[in-house]
């Protein structure tokens, strides 16, 4: 069992930033993989980020240039921080857990725990 806890959310103007934090209990946090989603109401859950075993990062392109996702095994802690956001960027972002895949997954029927999610809202 992997817990998630997500943190750093909240209200910024275009083109701010913000640093989201998620952290994992329960299991050998450097053992899997994790990925940032995104979900803005009436749309799919999306595909912001991940990050494999050792470090190998994935972005989606809307964010590629702008956003960088890291973890502290250390901490069992990943991170994305978020530059130059944009209204589009508003949305509930989760964190996800993959136990699977040594390398993060851009489809979210990968992972296999999720956190609560957090609200970033960005306004023009």
């Amino acid at each position: 069992q992997v817990q998630l806890i997500e943190s750093g959310g909240g209200l910024v103007q275009a083109g701010g930033s913000l640093r989201l934090s998620c952290v994992a209990s329960g299991r050998t946090f450097r053992s899997y993989a994790m990925g940032w989603f995104r979900q803005a109401p009436g749309k799919e859950r999306e595909f912001v980020a991940a990050i494999g075993w050792f470090g190998v990062t994935s972005y989606a392109d809307s964010v590629k240039g702008r956003f960088t996702i890291s973890r502290d095994n250390a901490k069992n802690t990943v991170y994305v921080q978020m530059n130059s956001l944009k209204p589009e960027d508003t949305a509930v972002y989760y964190c996800a857990a993959d136990l699977d895949n040594a390398s993060g997954s851009r489809w979210p029927n990968a992972y296999d725990y999720w956190g609560q999610g957090t609200q970033v809202t960005v306004s023009s």
